[in-house]
Parts: C-alpha cells; structure tokens; sequence
C-alpha cells in the first residue's frame, strides 16, 4: 500500500468510540488505515455523559479488553471516579461505572493512535463510496480527492445528515460544533442500502460554580477499586464525587406547559428516540404517576467547571430549560454552558449486514455503531471492534470473527442486531442475554481472552498472565473441595458474627456456599487460605463458581440445548418462497435476513416455533433448495 497515492488497505470513516476500535485493531493486525474524522479535536470524543459502563455495558468494555480492544484500558487511565453499582446483588447484573475525564480520554486514545506507524489521520467528511462488481473498492471526500482500499468500515455516529434541534429552531449538524455528514447517505442510497432515521438527545451542561452541592446528595466512588482492563497495575487515582438532585412538581409543571415548544411533540422530528434514555419531557409525560426523577450531577473533567446533568435529556428551547433546571434543589442559580439538544440523523438497519458486521450485498463494506441503529459508546466500540478485526480478515481471505450468544454480550447485542428490525435505539441490557449467568463482567477475560490471542490482539506477555490465573482458580477449587474447616471454639466464635455455626468438620468448599460467607471470611477461619495469598480476582472467581454451581450448570446445559438448533445450517442458495407450509410473514423475514442456522432463524421477530418445526424438517430431508 502507498499512502502517497492514497492507497491503504481499510479506510475507516468517523473517529467516535467504533472507529478508534476498529482502527487500532486493523492496525494492530498490520494493516495499513485511514481513519477519516470530520473533526480531529473530537477523536474518541464523549458528546453525552462523561462516563463508560454501567448495567450490561460494564460486560461489554471488559469483553473489548478481552479480546485486545482498548476501551477499558483508555477509561482506566482517565478515570476520576470509579462505582461498583448492583454490588449487594448477584454477579450477573453488578456493573462497575467509570466516570471519565472526557479530555484526558481522548487525549489518551488520540494518543495510541498517533503512536501507530500504520493509522494515517486526515480531517475529512467522506461523502461517496466507490465500488466496482459488488466490492468495495474506496472513498471520496468533499473535496473530490478519491482514497481507494479493498475494505471500509463506516462508523459515522450520529453525523449522516444530522439535524439538531433546540425548541423549534433547527440546524444541520451531527453534534453540536460539528458539522453534518452529507452526500454519503445518498451514496448508500444509490447502491440500494435502505436508509431509516433516529433520534437521540443529550442534557445541558451547567457551570459547576453556579451550583448548591450543599442541597444535594453526594455519590462517592468505591473505596475498593475495580478496573475494566484485565492488564495488571491498573493506575491508582484520586476519586471525586457526584452528585444525586431531584425533579418535582414545579419542574414538572414547566414541562407540561411548554409541550407545545417541542419538536417531537409538534411532530417535526420523525426519528424514534431511545426508549430507555428518554428526554425529560418523555419521563413527565410517559411516568406522569411519579411525583419526581432522578437527576445526576456528574463532573466533566478535573480541568473544567462544566458539569453534566444526567437525567436530563431534553429538546425544549433553551430558555424553558433554564427555568426547568433552576427548580432543581441546589441549581437555583445555575448558568447553562451548553443547551441540551436532540439530533436526527440517518442509520442503516443491521438486518442489511452479516453477523461479521459486513454488507450483504457490498463486499468488504462494514458497518459499526449508532449507523447500525445503536446507542452507546460501548456498544459502538464493541462493534467498531468486531468490525476492525473481521475487515483485516477480510483482506487475508481469512474466517470472520462471529461471536455467539452464548459466549459474549457482544454476540448478543450483533446478533440482536442482524435478526431483528430496530424500531429504536437499541441499547444492550442484561435482561436482552438469556445467558447472562455466564456472560458475567468478571469472567470476560475466561471466554474471550483465548479468541483474542488466537487472532493476535492479545500478546503473549498478556495471554501468560492470564493463563497463570486461570491455573490459579482451578488449583484453589481443587483445593477448597479437599481440604477442611475444623470444628473448634475459635472458628465458631468467628463464625458467628456472621450467624453462622458448625456442628461438625466441614470442606471449605460446603462452608462457602452458605449465603452469609465470603472469601474474607473463609480467610479469618483457615490458616491454610490466608496462607495461599490469592489475588482478589481469583478469589472472586472461585467464590462465584462454588456459590452458583448449580445455576451454572443449568444454563450450561440450556447453552447445550439451544447449540443443537445451531447445528442446523441454512444453505445460502434456499428459496423460501418455494415453502408452502410457513406463513407468509415467516417467509418474508427470513427472505430479508437470511440467517444462517436455525437458531439465528428462531431469534427473528415475528418467525414462529410451527415455522421453525417445518425448517427443520425440511432441512433434515435436504429439501426446499433453489431447482
């Protein structure tokens, strides 16, 4: 490739959480990539809430460091409060939440990337595709200078002919200071890619220094730290607060008063906006039985006294979002930096790709983030990441990458995706995952690490660190199923504290299974434990696999079940029109999505079990192919 004739091998369009993913991992591999950006300042660039994780996205950051991403290393270093939320609830839905110094992260990502000799920058809006024979073959930008590349992963965020709205004034942008991308979705257009529009918003910012702390609650990050990256010598930084406030009857009354000023009420906006990140107005209206909200006061940085207000999503003119906030305890006197605002722009529904994030019908063209109908910067950099990996394959004749549900959210959330119609933001939850006992943030590393040094983004420094913890667990479950607690006065006197007693010697392993005992206690009670000097990960580890052994081994055995429906391949070349017993609907959306197995075939909405039943008959006789 020469970069002096404006040939690479992949051209990565957009630079938001997707792109950096899917750019570094190309990179990574040896690939040689233009990453074209309509702002470089704005490289990994937070245009909503300053933070990374949560419910369900927290799995989905330490999947990323599992397999070789570099989000959870990126929110690691920059982090300036970490939170372990759901701890006092099982391990499938606990979620570590990092709140993030927007410009340190970026600065951090913008500087892994600036430090590989393969990414080769450029401040671009990317308005035209070239391909030739159905494949992919490179790009033009706004200026007519054509880039060409056997591969191009689109990760355009909410720029494709943005238009944000503030009240009923209206303007063309992506984001607020930035630009629109226009001409590209027209390009799609014209290679016959359908074309839908979403909707999404983001709350004001407020001057930190306008605020009343003093009337809110105060939200401290954890004591103990947990990290997302899997690497060791996670950095160890000072940890400032949140802040919690309230909605009530006054805010609410403002609200309802000024509908008629809002563009989704008054219909100017058609996108469908995200369900469980609604607007304020929405809370109000659709929740109109709570007397109040939640409303969160998050720092944006260490170097700025703009502050986020979480909770607050809105499209209201600028001036009712004024009066809405100053009735707010502690933001009576607030001074709004930035209005909130909602922004509709154009998407490309997932069913149109393959579950490696590539075009059906356009070879060597993938499709990575909010233009594939999500929203999140996790779910973005999952899927830039998949999608970085699987347009090197592409260029190596090499397998794709296809995660499946039941080893990873990120095959969930892909899978979702690929077989089912979005009609809103889709946002992954851990009630979308029917193995999410096993799909836990703390066992990442265990199902994907492997995948990731196989396809060489995990070096071998790494995979050694994991291996020797992966020994270390099932050297300390073989020890703990062998070895004994003695019954003595001591260990009951311990034991109690905890309103525990033994009655007779038991395996440690039996002691921990009790609800009420932890790792720490079972060091307090057996000299041998405390003497093994585990990490607190592996510990971690061993206690969840010998409290849940049995839930474990139930959904393993679903994860059985449901792989038999995988073994059922679909052959491309199948016509459904040619079955007669399977309702038209069936026969339409599998027409549409043509999945791959069974399995995928079961997961799209609207097939039915009956449909399925006929499928698998017919594929067992080896019928229903094209004559």
């Amino acid at each position: 490739m020469n970069y002096l004739k404006n040939q690479y091998d992949v051209i990565v369009v957009g630079a938001g959480h997707a792109g950096c993913e899917a750019a570094i991992s190309c990179a990574k591999l040896g690939a040689k990539v233009l990453l074209c950006t309509l702002n470089i300042d704005h490289i990994a660039l937070m245009p909503c809430n300053p933070a990374i994780g949560g419910p369900a996205k927290s799995t989905l950051v330490r999947e990323i460091d599992a397999l070789g991403g570099v989000m959870g290393e990126a929110a690691d270093a920059t982090y300036i409060q970490m939170k372990m939320l759901n701890s006092s609830k099982g391990p499938a839905v606990r979620a570590l939440r990092a709140q993030s110094d927007k410009k340190e992260y970026m600065s951090y990502m913008r500087n892994i990337i600036e430090n590989n000799e393969n990414i080769f920058l450029r401040q671009a809006c990317v308005t035209d595709l070239t391909v030739k024979d159905g494949e992919i073959t490179g790009a033009v930008d706004e200026f007519g200078i054509e880039y060409s590349a056997r591969a191009v992963v689109l990760t355009t965020g909410t720029s494709l002919n943005g238009k944000i709205y503030v009240g009923l004034r209206s303007y063309s942008a992506g984001r607020m200071g930035e630009k629109a991308a226009s001409g590209l979705s027209e390009s799609l257009k014209s290679l016959g890619i359908n074309i839908k529009k979403l909707k999404t918003g983001t709350p004001p910012r407020v001057d930190k220094r306008t605020i009343d702390y003093s009337k809110m609650t105060i939200q401290p990050g954890d004591e103990e730290l947990n990290f997302y990256s899997f690497k060791p010598n996670r950095p160890i930084r000072p940890q400032y607060p949140c802040y919690l406030t309230r909605t009530n009857e006054k805010t609410h009354e403002i609200i309802k008063s000024n509908l008629d000023k809002s563009p989704m009420y008054k219909g100017l906006i058609q996108g469908v906006g995200p369900r469980y990140c609604p607007s304020i107005e929405d809370k109000v209206v659709r929740f109109a039985q709570n007397p109040s909200h939640h409303i969160f006061i998050e720092p944006e940085g260490l170097g700025t006294y703009e502050v986020y207000i979480q909770g607050f999503s809105s499209s209201l003119p600028a001036d009712v979002q004024l009066k809405m906030l100053r009735t707010l305890p502690g933001l009576e006197k607030a001074h709004i930096i930035k209005p909130a605002y909602a922004v509709e722009y154009d998407y490309v529904p997932a069913v149109q790709t393959t579950h490696s994030l590539m075009s059906k019908d356009i070879k060597g063209l993938f499709f990575a983030g909010q233009i594939n109908g999500t929203s999140g910067y996790e779910e973005a950099a999952a899927q830039g990441l998949v999608a970085g990996i699987n347009a090197y394959n592409y260029l190596n004749n090499s397998q794709m990458l296809e995660l499946s549900r039941s080893s990873s959210y990120i095959g969930t959330l892909i899978d979702d995706l690929v077989t089912k119609d979005i009609d809103d933001p889709y946002r992954m939850l851990t009630s979308r995952s029917e193995y999410r006992l096993l799909l836990r943030q703390d066992n990442a590393d265990a199902r994907l690490t492997p995948t990731g040094h196989k396809i060489g983004l995990i070096d071998d420094c790494q995979y050694k660190i994991f291996t020797e913890k992966q020994q270390a667990i099932l050297k300390e479950l073989q020890r703990i199923k062998e070895a004994k607690i003695s019954v003595t006065e001591e260990v009951n006197s311990l034991l109690a504290k905890y309103n525990e007693h033994l009655e007779r010697g038991i395996r440690i392993s039996e002691l921990l299974k009790r609800p009420n005992i932890n790792y720490k206690i079972i060091k307090e009670t057996d000299k041998q434990t405390r003497e093994e000097n585990l990490s607190r990960d592996v510990c971690e580890q061993v206690e969840i696999l010998v409290k849940y052994d049995g839930y474990l081994k139930r959904q393993e055995y679903q994860v059985e079940q449901s792989g038999k429906l995988e073994k059922f391949k679909i052959p491309d070349d199948i016509d459904y029109n040619l079955i007669e017993h399977i309702s038209s609907e069936t026969r339409d959306k599998l027409s549409k999505i043509r999945p791959k197995t069974l399995a995928q075939a079961s997961r799209i909405g609207g097939v039915k079990p009956a449909d399925i039943s006929i499928l698998m008959v017919l594929l067992e006789r080896g019928i229903a192919k094209k004559n």
